[in-house]
C-alpha cells in the first residue's frame, strides 16, 4: 500500500494542556461564537450587513490604510455605497456577475462589498494568468460588467478579441499612476461613482447569509482554473473565526495585507477578519521581501496575513539587529513548515502563530487558536484522516468496502463530512464538483469531502498538514495544476505526450514543478527556446516546471493515466536516472542540462528558488 514516514521527533498534543488552553479559550470567546452558531440558521446576516454596523460602531476608527491613503469605517462605507448606487443605476441586480481583475488597491474592497450589498458576484480574475488561462477564466463566469485597473490592461487587452464579448457587457476601467489614458469603449469608473449617493443601499436587507459573493478560481485535477463559490457566510464566518478565534483582533490592531487580494487569504484571513473586528488593513501593492518590515513599520502593524512561503523569505533574509524589534504580535496564515516554525517564531518575536489549514471550496478548516506549536489547529466540524493507498494512489478501503481511519500519530487523506452547513458549495462546473465527492465512506450513503491533501493526526483534534496529493502541488503559494501546464506542454509540436508532476527541492516549500516528456523528435533538434516561449506566453511564472526529463515512452495504468509515482520518487535524482534531465535556474530565461554539480548545489540550498 506504501506509505509516508512518520518523524520520530514528531510532537503529539498534550491531553492537559489542551484542555487547560481549550477551557481558557472557551471562557473568552463562548459568547461570540454561540452568536455565530446562530448566523446560518437565521440567514438573515449578509457581509453587506456587517461592513453597515461596523460603519456605525467604529465610524471613527482607520478602516483603511494604503499608502498615503487614510479612510475612517464610515468613509469606507459611504465609498462603498457609491459603488452600489452606481451600479444599481446601471441595471445591475442580485445573481450578476461581476469580473474584477484589478492589483492590490483600497477599490478592489470596497466594489466587491458593493456587490455584496447588492447581492451580486464578483468574479475575482488571477493577474498572473496569461493567455490561454486567462482567456479560461474570463469565458468561464457569465458577466455583466468587466472592470479593469491601468496595471493589468495590456494583459487583458492581449485576450479581449478571444472573449467574444456582447454589446450589453459594460467595460470600467479604473485609472492608477496615470500612465495610461481612458482606452477607447471604457468608462472611467473612479469618475462616474464620485457623485452617486454615500447612504446605504436598501439592497443590503435582501441578501442572505447562504448567497453568493465571489468566484475565486482554484487549480484542480480536471485541468483549467475552476471557479469555486464564496458566500456571505464565508466572509461572516472569517471574521469570527480567523479575525477573533485565531487572531483575538480588535479595534486597536493594523492588520498588514500584501497577497494578492484575488486570493482567499487576503480577502478571508485578511481583509475580513480584520474589519470584521473593527480593525485596521493596511494594504500592500504586493509582497516585496525587501521591503516588508519597513511596510510593517510604516504602518504600526499589529498582525499580517501569510502563506507558507511568505515566511520562508522572510527568513531567508540576513539577520538583522532589529529582527526582533516589531509591532506585530499575531500573524494568520496556512503553510508555516514545521522546519522553521519556532525559529520564525524566536527570530521575529511572534507572540501567536495562527496557522490555519482550509482551501476556497473546503467545507471545514483547521485553526490554531490554542497557540500549540507546529500544528494546523484543530476542527469544530466533522473530519477523518483515512488510511491512502500510495501505489494506486486512491484512499484505502476495506473488505467491506469502507475507508478506515488512521491511528493516532499516523498520516493519511483528509476528509470533511459534506452535511448540514459545512456542505459543499461546488464549482460552477458540475462534473468537477462531483469529483471532489466521495461516497459510502463509513457508513452507506455518507457523502465527503476530499481535501485532496495529506494530513497526521495529532491527536486531541488537532493534525498537522504533510502534503498535496494527486494532481495538484502547491508552489510560490499557488496551487497549481499538473493537467493545466500538461495541455500547454501538448500543443508543443514537438510534444509527443507529457505528465507533469511536483517535486521536492530541500529548504523551499510546496512541490516545483518536473515535466517527463515524451518528443517527436530527436533531443538535439528539441527546441528549448520556443518551447519555454510558450511557457511564458501561457503560464504564470509559478506554473512553469523546474525540471524537464525527456523520456521515449511514459507507463500507464489500465484505465491510461500515466504512472506518476515512480517518476515522483525519482523526482531529479541523477543516480537514479538516466534520461536527459534540464532545469530552470533562478533568475535565468533557459533551461539547461542538469549535471551533478549543478544537482549538488541545488540539493544545497545554493540556488534560491
Amino acid at each position: 500500500m506504501g506509505e509516508i514516514a512518520e518523524p520520530k521527533d514528531m510532537d503529539l498534543i498534550d491531553k492537559r494542556e489542551y484542555r487547560k488552553r481549550y477551557r481558557s479559550w472557551v471562557g473568552k470567546h463562548s459568547d461570540e461564537f454561540q452568536e455565530f452558531m446562530n448566523i446560518p440558521s437565521e440567514n438573515k446576516v449578509s457581509w453587506g450587513t456587517i461592513i453597515e454596523r461596523n460603519a456605525g460602531k467604529y465610524a471613527d476608527n482607520i478602516a483603511i490604510k494604503f499608502e498615503d491613503t487614510t479612510l475612517n469605517f464610515k468613509e469606507f462605507n459611504e465609498w462603498i455605497n457609491r459603488y452600489a448606487h452606481y451600479f444599481i443605476s446601471l441595471g445591475l441586480n442580485k445573481g450578476d456577475v461581476v469580473q474584477i481583475m484589478m492589483t492590490n488597491r483600497p477599490e478592489y474592497v470596497m466594489i466587491l462589498y458593493a456587490l455584496g450589498k447588492i447581492g451580486a458576484i464578483g468574479s475575482l480574475i488571477n493577474i498572473d494568468l496569461r493567455e490561454m488561462s486567462l482567456v479560461h477564466c474570463l469565458k468561464l463566469t457569465p458577466r455583466k460588467f468587466i472592470i479593469i485597473d491601468e496595471n493589468c490592461f495590456n494583459n487583458f487587452n492581449a485576450v479581449i478579441s478571444d472573449l467574444d464579448l456582447s454589446n450589453d457587457q459594460t467595460l470600467f476601467f479604473l485609472p492608477d499612476q496615470g500612465i495610461l489614458s481612458l482606452p477607447e469603449g471604457y468608462i472611467d469608473l473612479s469618475l462616474a461613482v464620485k457623485d452617486f449617493p454615500k447612504n446605504n443601499p436598501s439592497t443590503t436587507s435582501l441578501v442572505k447569509t447562504t448567497d453568493d459573493i465571489a468566484y475565486l478560481f482554484t487549480s484542480g485535477t480536471t485541468g483549467f482554473p475552476k471557479a469555486t463559490i464564496m458566500r456571505h457566510y464565508t466572509l461572516i464566518s472569517s471574521y469570527y473565526f480567523y479575525g477573533r478565534g485565531l487572531g483575538d483582533l480588535t479595534p486597536e490592531d493594523i492588520m498588514y495585507i500584501s497577497l494578492p487580494l484575488f486570493h482567499a487569504n487576503a480577502i478571508g484571513a485578511g481583509c475580513a477578519a480584520a474589519l470584521g473586528s473593527g480593525a485596521t488593513i493596511a494594504i500592500g501593492r504586493k509582497f516585496s521581501v525587501s521591503n516588508f518590515w519597513d511596510e510593517i513599520q510604516k504602518y504600526k502593524a499589529t498582525a499580517f496575513n501569510y502563506i507558507g512561503e511568505v515566511c520562508r523569505y522572510l527568513m531567508n533574509q540576513p539577520p538583522r539587529d532589529k529582527d526582533s524589534d516589531n509591532s506585530v504580535r499575531v500573524v494568520i496564515g496556512p503553510g508555516l513548515r514545521n522546519e522553521i516554525w519556532k525559529d520564525f517564531k524566536d527570530r521575529f518575536n511572534i507572540e501567536k502563530i495562527g496557522e490555519y489549514y482550509s482551501a476556497s471550496e473546503a467545507v471545514g478548516a483547521f485553526g490554531n487558536i490554542l497557540n500549540f506549536d507546529c500544528t494546523i489547529g484543530c476542527c469544530i466540524t466533522s473530519f477523518a484522516i483515512v488510511k491512502y493507498d500510495y501505489d494506486e494512489e486512491k484512499p484505502f478501503r476495506n473488505e467491506a468496502g469502507f475507508m478506515e481511519r488512521v491511528n493516532v500519530g499516523e498520516s493519511g487523506l483528509l476528509l470533511f463530512e459534506n452535511t448540514g452547513v459545512s456542505t459543499f458549495r461546488g464549482y460552477t462546473d458540475k462534473e468537477a464538483t462531483d469529483a471532489k465527492l466521495f461516497h459510502d465512506v463509513f457508513n452507506e450513503g455518507d457523502e465527503w469531502f476530499n481535501t485532496g491533501d495529506l494530513i497526521r493526526d495529532l491527536g486531541n483534534n488537532h493534525a498537522q498538514f504533510v502534503d498535496r496529493l494527486g494532481d495538484t502541488y502547491r508552489w510560490k503559494g499557488n496551487n497549481v495544476s499538473t493537467i493545466e501546464i500538461e495541455k500547454v506542454i501538448n500543443s508543443f509540436e514537438q510534444v509527443l505526450f507529457s505528465t507533469v508532476y511536483g517535486v521536492h527541492i530541500p529548504a523551499t516549500d510546496g512541490r516545483a514543478g518536473m515535466a517527463a516528456i515524451v518528443p517527436n523528435t530527436s533531443l538535439e533538434d528539441f527546441n528549448l527556446k520556443e518551447f519555454m516561449k510558450i511557457f511564458r506566453q501561457n503560464l504564470p511564472a509559478y506554473a512553469i516546471p523546474i525540471f524537464l526529463r525527456f523520456k521515449s515512452k511514459l507507463s500507464v495504468t489500465a484505465t491510461f493515466k500515466f504512472k506518476k509515482m515512480k517518476l515522483k520518487n525519482e523526482a531529479f535524482d541523477l543516480k537514479k536516472i538516466d534520461d536527459p534531465l534540464y532545469v530552470l535556474l533562478p533568475g535565468k530565461s533557459e533551461y539547461i542540462p542538469l549535471t551533478n554539480d549543478i544537482s549538488d548545489n541545488i540539493i544545497s540550498g545554493q540556488y534560491k528558488f
